[in-house]
Parts: C-alpha cells; structure tokens; sequence
C-alpha cells in the first residue's frame, strides 16, 4: 500500500511551490515522482509534428520527487503524515495522523 495516491490532494512541502496544493494527476513509482496538477510549471519547448500538435513554447507539469509532498487530509484541511491500520472488517486502510480520521 502506498502512501500517496492518484487524486490525492498534497501539500508541497519544498520548492519554489511551497505550501501551494493540487491535486495528484500522475503516480511514477518507478522513479519516485509524482505529477501534481497546477504546481511545478515549467515551459517547454515543442517541435511540431505531424499529427497536428501546437509547436512553441509550452508550459507543462514537471515531475517532483514524492518526498516534496505531503497529503492534505479532508478532514481537518492540513498536511498530515499517513498511518496504515487494520478496520474491523478487515481492510487495510490509510489514515490521517493528525485526526485519526481514514484517507480512503
């Protein structure tokens, strides 16, 4: 089970982005990164191409390292460390340190 997840709302935590928060668009755990939609733009220099892509000079989203992130949990609306626990039922879940509430 991982920490963060797809559609996660984090907080940046270093960066020139500190404290401003979005929400997880893509997961690479291969390299430890993650994608976070509206934070850490960079522009982008596009060659065009056939298929009919704008050439140019485009702002993406760039790749930051996992660990410059920390999630925000719903319920108290602050960036809190994730704990794992076992519910009654039986399912492992992810829940707020902060607030003892469940993240998933």
């Amino acid at each position: 089970m991982r920490r963060l997840r797809q559609d996660d709302v984090v907080e940046v935590l270093s960066g020139r982005d500190r404290g401003r928060r979005g929400q997880i668009r893509e997961l690479l755990p291969d390299r430890e990164r993650v994608i976070v939609q509206g934070v850490n733009i960079v522009k982008k220099h596009m060659k065009a191409r056939q298929m009919g892509t704008q050439a140019g000079i485009v702002e993406v989203e760039a790749a930051m390292h996992w660990s410059a992130v920390a999630v925000v949990c719903a319920d108290c609306d602050k960036r809190t460390r994730v704990g794992y626990r076992d519910r009654s039922d039986g399912i492992k879940v992810r829940f707020c340190r902060r607030c003892q509430e469940d993240l998933d």
